[in-house]
């Protein structure tokens, strides 16, 4: 495995599968995606990595951060056998309520990620 590190990011190219991932983290918000060689060779050069990997396929996300409810989401199940380097088993051990841990489906392409985690929050008081 082949890694680049950045300032909040991180990217790997595994040789054997011919698979590039990344993630990008700060302030308690963490990303893991799955990346294509163009992007990967992209990284570390003045472009910005947050959008070069947020272009990427989602896998896996979680935010413990003071702006936002605490959640995980989790795009592809597989996330920790495409990327076993990554930091995302740590931060899928952070235990949440089980309405806080929504599948990909369910809130990225709804759009409405943080609006439905308030919602949740607010029912609980």
């Amino acid at each position: 495995m082949q890694f680049k590190k950045g300032l909040g990011w991180k990217a790997c190219y595994d040789e054997e599968r011919e698979l590039y991932t990344a993630q990008r983290s700060w302030r308690g918000f963490y990303q893991l995606c799955e990346i294509d060689k163009e992007t990967y060779d992209k990284l570390g050069t003045d472009e910005a990595p947050g959008k070069l990997i947020d272009s990427g396929r989602h896998l896996f996300e979680s935010d413990d951060d003071y702006y936002t409810p605490p959640y995980i989401t989790v795009y592809d199940e597989k996330y920790a056998e495409i990327a076993p380097w990554s930091d995302a088993l740590r931060r899928a051990a952070i235990k949440l309520p089980e309405e806080l841990t929504k599948t990909g489906t369910e809130l990225r392409d709804s759009g409405k990620t943080n609006e439905h985690l308030g919602k949740n929050q607010e029912n609980k008081k």
